[in-house]
């Protein structure tokens, strides 16, 4: 009797312990995330964020967490009228020269030009996978919902609920994926006019400044990093870690048919079509299915 309560208090403490690593922020970026670079300008209250660009410089901020696993989301609205030469960001990373990346950046353009939706994934400090797309409405009109759902089958991108890019788990076919480090959340707003738009032709026009991007509603539904212990722990299957789930192993039926669709109407780039890039050589999972 007595051994079997011992397995009963050693179950009961791993279940403490898995449940632990299970954070929920929600909607607050004073308690959730701190500017790191033009504080001078930039501010959080309560559940708003501003990033403002000006010929001083830009601004930033970063979570004060690190995750592994979940989904992370934020309304976003970006600058109005020309905001070429500009790029506002929204994305995950870890840290170090293998650092992992997972991206959402919103590229400027000129009065009357669509922003370009730029996604890009690093994984072991390794990136040049991007897929671009214009969007269905004008992000700088109001603010739209953004995020990021990653778990250890796929990473999902999201706008306003449809799945706009995926990219899959293929680590057993030799390709990298990001599933064992903690990744903080990062915003920021920064002049690339020597890249962003039309390959940095159009420069930024400084009579706009300041430039203000708006966020609104952080909101992480994820695994907290603890270290490596956590590699194992966020990716168990547990009731706790709900993105672990079949629901969330693949999209939908009718989740594929709106990832098509705006493949179909809305993309511009995409790495895996651009063989000239790669000398003839397709990143491997350019010939797997990213569905």
């Amino acid at each position: 009797m007595a051994k079997f309560e011992k397995m009963l208090v050693a179950l009961f403490i791993c279940v403490v312990v898995l449940v632990g690593n299970i954070v929920q922020v929600d909607g607050n970026f004073s308690k959730s995330m701190y500017l790191t670079w033009g504080v001078q300008h930039a501010s959080i209250m309560g559940e708003d964020l501003h990033l403002v660009l000006d010929t001083t410089s830009g601004s930033a901020a970063k979570s004060k967490r690190s995750f592994l696993f979940g989904s992370i989301e934020m309304l976003i609205k970006l600058i109005p009228g020309n905001a070429a030469g500009i790029v506002t960001a929204y994305y995950l990373s870890s840290t170090g020269s293998q650092h992992d990346e997972i991206d959402f950046e919103f590229l400027g353009n000129i009065t009357g030009q669509p922003y370009t939706v730029n996604t890009n994934i690093y994984t072991q400090g390794k990136g040049n996978k991007e897929q671009q797309f214009y969007l269905w409405f004008d992000p700088a009109a109001d603010f739209h919902n953004y995020t990021i759902h990653w778990n250890p089958t796929q990473i999902v991108w999201y706008v306003d609920g449809l799945p706009i890019r995926v990219f899959q788990n293929y680590e057993n076919h030799g390709v990298a994926y990001p599933n064992k480090h903690g990744m903080r959340v990062y915003s920021s707003l920064w002049n690339a006019d020597d890249w962003a738009t039309r390959g940095g032709l159009v420069k930024t026009d400084w009579r706009g400044a300041p430039f203000i991007a708006s966020f609104h509603h952080f909101r992480a539904r994820a695994c907290k990093w603890n270290g490596a212990v956590s590699i194992n722990h966020c990716a168990s299957n547990v009731p706790a870690n709900w993105w672990i789930s079949p629901l969330y192993k693949q999209l939908s039926y009718s989740e594929k048919g709106q990832l098509n669709w705006v493949r179909k109407n809305y993309m511009i780039y995409d790495y895996c079509a651009d063989s000239k890039r790669f000398n003839g050589q397709l990143p491997p999972e350019c010939s797997k299915t990213q569905l």
